[in-house]
């Protein structure tokens, strides 16, 4: 059965209040088509988890602008001034988390661990209310996994059962992603038909895809 659907369709699962793993990495490999269908339909209050917050006119930096998310759980927050602001502001809650440890909590999510334990931060801001645990004398930081009620992708090619390739760069934290929410909205550049994907090259089984959507460009598949 197709699991391609329209863009609009697939937007409109998006709700209040949700928390979404958005892919990419400096809006390389994240899905720009359904960034749009969301805002347009004016979706807020979201909890997004994503490498950063994009640029302000690129990726996911376009959900800060336009001010549709409550919390921000990243890597760093740089690129985009606007995140920074609002965080000073007391309007947007950000939550930051070295990149590979943000990587391990959200395959730990999508693993069903209940934790996983890492010596990055420990000694500084990063470990502030969390629980350390020493083993054969060295401490670790206990870092809980990362879930979320959707994960939306952007792949370079699918076919019609979400079985997905990703090109270079862009593949980044779309593949842990794809394991770690309720479901799962691919934006992919080229759908063929099942069967006409050699199955060495699948990145992501299509069993863990609900829906795919056409993308019309701009998704720096680099």
């Amino acid at each position: 059965m197709s699991k391609v659907i329209k863009l609009e369709n697939a937007a409109a699962l998006i709700k209040d209040g949700m928390s979404i793993m958005v892919g990419g990495f400096l809006a390389v490999g994240t899905p720009n088509g359904l960034i749009g269908a969301i805002l347009a339909n004016g979706v807020r209050d979201l909890t997004l988890i994503c490498n950063d917050t994009g640029m302000p006119d690129a990726g996911a930096g376009k959900l800060v602008v336009d001010r549709r998310l409550k919390k921000a759980i990243v890597s760093h927050i740089g690129t985009n001034p606007e995140t920074g602001k609002q965080m000073m502001a007391g309007e947007l809650d950000v939550e930051l988390a070295p990149q590979g440890t943000l990587a391990e909590r959200i395959r730990a999510g999508g693993a069903g661990l209940g934790a996983i334990l890492t010596p990055t931060g420990v000694g500084t801001i990063v470990e502030e209310g969390k629980e350390k645990y020493t083993i054969a004398g060295k401490e670790y930081l206990i870092e809980l996994p990362l879930r979320a009620n959707a994960a939306l992708l952007a792949a370079h090619k699918a076919d019609k059962a979400g079985n997905l390739v990703f090109r270079r760069s862009a593949r980044n934290f779309n593949p842990i992603m794809a394991l770690a929410a309720d479901f799962v909205i691919a934006e992919v550049e080229e759908i063929v038909e099942i069967g006409e994907i050699d199955p060495d090259e699948v990145m992501v089984p299509g069993v863990l895809v609900d829906w795919i959507v056409p993308s019309k460009g701009g998704n720096n598949n680099a």
